[in-house]
């Protein structure tokens, strides 16, 4: 019966779930953990193993195979359901076991908790483990490896829903129905979310685009002037972008745009808003930023950090005729503070996009920050 709710919810749910995995960037979050975790309550492991495989394998054929998911990667992910099922199970076992015909005490819903708890560590700690191991430099984020927030609560949500299903199953299986309903729902809300984020992040870089990070930052500045705390705002411009797409191609200028995001992500704080505001522009707001004699000095230091490691990249993009290496990106950078430069994101803005073109006027390659300029120390070892 479990089988055949698993591969029912799935079949209810396809086209949601196509969507969900294209469009998600974190650990993806599965749903019918409702129907394995009521097997590892209901079922001996063995058992449990099968309805896993039976609902995954069918996974795989209706989604997964369908948005040309690589197989070993479906693969592990039905190992780790099933690895966190026995470890489910071996929290059951361990405490006795609870009965879901009895769930009428604490003692049967602490059991219960514990072994969600262990399902949900298991499944995450192992694909958290295969992503850390296979990704690239720089490393992933926390969010990245395990999900954000409200992933993991969803992640909880599911299980606990799969405890009522184990219930119901066992006491009334006409019951069952009001599990399915509510999950279908879940499905909808978490698709919205996902969209949502598509929505505000740029395509080519992964970075929010201008309208998402204006409202984002504009959120940040309220919160700042309402906890009497200073915040800044850096505008960057790639100097003579234009020839690279000329010279090599907009899908080399493409790969040189995702290559400087990544670099200036890497170069602030994990909390600090970063964007990209057209063309070859990028934007970052520092919330919180310390503040110094003369409130721009470490403005400048972090300014000058992200001009000097874009100056030293090299991107290797692959062509038809194979790999090409683009070096000599130089970044035009322009700074300004809040309250110093101005109490509003649009003043603020303002004041960064005027020492931008100070900048540019300067040379390029050169950092200035409003209301005066703080002369660039060149970095060890260049001129």
């Amino acid at each position: 019966m479990l089988s055949v709710l698993g591969v029912l919810h799935t079949e209810i749910a396809v086209g949601l779930e196509r969507l969900r995995r294209q469009v998600a960037d974190t650990p993806h979050g599965d749903l019918s953990s409702v129907w394995t975790f009521a097997a590892a309550v209901l079922l001996p492991p063995a058992l449990a193993t099968i309805v896993v495989l039976v609902i995954f394998t069918h996974q795989w054929f209706r989604v997964w195979r369908s948005i040309q998911v690589p197989a070993y990667r479906h693969t592990f992910s039905t190992a780790t359901v099933v690895l966190a099922c026995h470890a489910a199970a071996a929290v059951l076992g361990y405490a006795g076991g609870a009965s879901p015909m009895r769930l009428d005490g604490p003692r049967e819903l602490l059991t219960v908790g514990m072994a969600i708890l262990a399902y949900a560590t298991v499944n995450t700690g192992l694909v958290a483990a295969a992503i850390a191991l296979s990704a690239p430099l720089p490393r992933p984020s926390p969010a990245q490896l395990i999900g954000h927030w409200d992933d993991n609560m969803l992640e909880l949500a599911t299980l606990c829903l799969g405890g009522l299903a184990a219930f119901a199953l066992a006491s009334n299986p006409w019951l069952v129905p009001l599990v399915m309903a509510p999950l279908l729902v879940l499905h909808r809300a978490v698709l919205v979310r996902q969209l949502e984020e598509v929505a505000s992040t740029d395509s080519k870089t992964g970075l929010l685009n201008a309208a998402a990070w204006q409202s984002r930052a504009a959120k940040e500045l309220r919160r700042a002037q309402r906890g009497r705390t200073n915040a800044a705002v850096l505008i960057l411009d790639l100097d003579h972008f234009k020839s690279v797409n000329d010279d090599h191609g907009h899908l080399a200028g493409d790969e040189v745009l995702s290559s400087v995001a990544s670099a200036l992500r890497t170069e602030v704080r994990e909390h600090d808003l970063v964007g990209r505001f057209g063309g070859e522009e990028f934007v970052v707001l520092l919330p919180e930023l310390g503040r110094d004699l003369d409130g721009t000095a470490e403005l400048h230091a972090i300014a000058e950090r992200i001009r000097h490691r874009i100056s030293t990249m090299s991107v290797v993009v692959s062509t038809p005729t194979g790999s090409l290496t683009i070096a000599g990106l130089s970044v035009s950078v322009g700074g300004a503070a809040f309250p110093d430069h101005g109490t509003a994101l649009d003043h603020v803005l303002e004041a960064a996009d005027a020492a931008l073109y100070a900048a540019k006027r300067d040379g390029r390659n050169a950092v200035r920050i409003a209301a005066g300029s703080i002369p660039r120390q060149p970095a060890p070892g260049r001129r």
